[in-house]
């Protein structure tokens, strides 16, 4: 197949051809998805050397998993977007880890509160976790949406774009979504210990 032809196929054709191994299909998906990718890298990361690394991490993960690709659950952008956002979590996580390490081995985890001991700490994680629960109960694209717009920090139209959907349709499942997980997390709440 000639290069025109393949910068014509849409991204699920693509994504086909990357599966089967063919690197000027990953190339244009490279291209299309690049940018967004290394904007939400560097929107979790908040530094370019570490959003770059989780762009070429994720990068070569889809190119290796190429095949794990499922249409029926998003476009290709929304999951090459999920893929970065895994990656990026694995490094925050590998940053903290790292940190904490280095303050161990400098005998400075003496000198600070142990968080994850206190109280305080203890309720975030179990608001964290019954948050997490409420947004995989939600069908995938108000998800999607919300990760997109509150963890993500994209605005309705950069979602829009990102998802090829209308932006009145990001905000009706945007607001759908969030009343949703009010009325869940309400429910969790409300229910007796």
């Amino acid at each position: 197949m000639a290069d025109v032809d393949r910068r014509l196929l849409a991204d699920e054709d693509l994504m086909q051809l990357v599966s089967r191994g063919d690197p000027r299909a990953f190339e244009l998906i490279y291209e299309r998805h690049a940018t967004a990718a290394f904007s939400l890298a560097y929107r979790m990361t908040g530094r370019r050397g570490p959003a770059e690394d989780v762009v070429q991490e994720a990068f070569l993960s889809i190119w290796r998993a190429g095949a794990r690709y499922d249409h029926t659950r998003g476009s290709v952008r929304t999951w090459v977007l999920g893929v970065v956002h895994h990656r990026a979590i694995d490094v925050l996580r590998r940053n903290l880890r790292h940190d904490e390490r280095r303050a161990s081995d400098e005998g400075l985890e003496d000198r600070f509160e142990a968080p994850d001991r206190t109280d305080v700490a203890a309720a975030r994680r179990q608001e964290a976790a019954e948050i997490r629960d409420a947004l995989a109960a939600l069908p995938a694209e108000q998800s999607k949406v919300i990760e997109l717009a509150y963890f993500g920090g994209f605005s309705h139209s950069e979602i829009a774009s990102m998802l090829h959907t209308p932006v009145g349709t990001v905000k009706g499942r945007i607001r759908l979504g969030l009343e949703k997980l009010r009325g869940h997390l309400g429910d969790v709440m409300e229910a007796p210990a």
